[in-house]
């Protein structure tokens, strides 16, 4: 069939970009997803045809202008028009303000907010997704875009402008009947979950099952969210069902975000 839609699923390698694309695929979709490494690009294009998914990919990284006008190009000429956009590729990092280096702030900003738009103007100008039919754009932005994160500056001012991008392009892109929204994840079980402990492990100078013990204290489900639930409701807001909903962020985060 030619007339299925095409999603385009940025860091879909691990975590919940994987759990997207895999998702989307399911629901119908053919996805095209990118990540920074070749060979993490080819294993996953691999694994997820081996389960009967209609999935291809290039290396890419969402940081550099030119590169993502390059995955864009590759998607379009691949599947045709992109209906569906995911803006999932990110990165953590904090720690104490004060000592945060120059570097690590405009990594952290680049990867998780500026890579957002940059592709998400690429995607309008010239993948075929500015007033397309179903058309739908999902940020995943985070809890932390909603409230601060101890030792998290720059990781909660990323995804703040994520959220605030969201709802501005939502509105300016209604009339079109494309829909943006934020999905917003808590704690996660993902690598980056790993990474995040690893950090605050340091921080605290104790163990990192400590970290968990204090974290999941935290979330009134008592545990931590899985990526296929945060994958579940960004198939939802992609799905014609999700038609009326735009210029939203959206928790999933076992309660442990109010608002």
């Amino acid at each position: 069939m030619t007339d299925r839609p095409v999603a385009l699923v940025t860091g879909a390698t691990s975590g919940i970009g994987l759990a997207v694309a895999r998702q989307l695929g399911r629901s119908g979709h053919r996805v095209f997803l990118c990540a920074r490494t070749e060979q993490d690009v080819k294993q996953t294009v691999a694994d997820l045809a081996d389960e009967g998914l209609e999935v291809d990919g290039v290396a890419g990284d969402v940081r550099d202008g030119a590169s993502v006008a390059s995955v864009v190009r590759a998607a379009v000429e691949r599947y045709g028009p992109i209906t569906v956009l995911v803006n999932n590729a990110g990165r953590s990092g904090g720690g104490v303000t004060a000592e945060i280096d120059d570097d690590l702030w405009y990594d952290i900003i680049d990867t998780n907010l500026n890579s957002v738009f940059l592709v998400t103007r690429e995607v309008l100008r010239n993948g075929g997704l500015a007033g397309a039919e179903g058309g739908r754009i999902v940020n995943i932005a985070s809890t932390a875009g909603k409230q601060g994160v101890l030792l998290g500056a720059p990781y909660s001012a990323s995804k703040h402008g994520v959220v605030g991008f969201t709802k501005a392009l939502g509105r300016e892109l209604a009339p079109s009947g494309v829909t943006v929204n934020a999905v917003c994840p808590g704690y996660v079980e993902t690598p980056m979950a790993e990474r995040v402990r690893k950090g605050y492990a340091a921080a605290w100078q104790t163990t990192e099952e400590y970290v968990l013990e204090q974290f999941e204290a935290k979330i009134p489900l008592g545990r931590y969210s899985t990526s296929e639930e945060v994958a579940g409701l960004v198939g939802y807001l992609a799905s014609p069902a999700a038609a009326s909903i735009t210029a939203q962020a959206l928790n999933v985060c076992g309660g442990l975000g109010t608002f």
